[in-house]
């Protein structure tokens, strides 16, 4: 916490979490609808609804969890962002093809429980590294 109020830190961390379960019901919801619904290959499921969470993770963190930290919004910040959020993509992705291709595993419930793994995974890494690279307090 760094010396942080631990009110402060809570605040931001549900936050977090409630925009993360937005962003999950966006991407399993979205994956699963491209997926069982429209046929779609099971890692383009994943990738095309994980850049419509990102979009709206960006401006929720961004706006409203981690609205006092200083930041500034610039064409710095969101290149991370988004370069950060290709590697949780990629995080997502990596277990998915994984649970499809290497375990041999193609029902819904082996499908979700992937998503979910990689999303878990993926959401450690996206908190650890906005906190560290893009969302850090301001410098005076």
């Amino acid at each position: 916490m760094n010396g942080r109020d631990p009110r402060t830190f809570l605040r931001e961390l549900l936050t977090f979490g409630f925009v993360g379960f937005l962003g999950t019901v966006i991407t399993i919801g979205g994956a699963n609808v491209l997926r069982h619904w429209l046929g779609g290959s099971p890692l383009t499921s994943v990738v095309i609804p994980t850049a419509a969470s990102t979009l709206s993770s960006y401006l929720l963190n961004r706006h409203w969890t981690f609205r006092g930290s200083g930041s500034d919004g610039t064409g710095r910040e969101m290149a991370l962002f988004f370069g950060l959020n290709g590697i949780g993509m990629a995080i997502q992705v990596l277990v998915t093809g994984f649970t499809f291709y290497v375990l041999g595993l193609h029902g819904g419930i082996a499908y979700n429980m992937g998503l979910l793994v990689g999303l878990g995974l993926a959401s450690a890494f996206r908190y650890w590294s906005y906190k560290k690279w893009i969302f850090t307090p301001a410098t005076v």
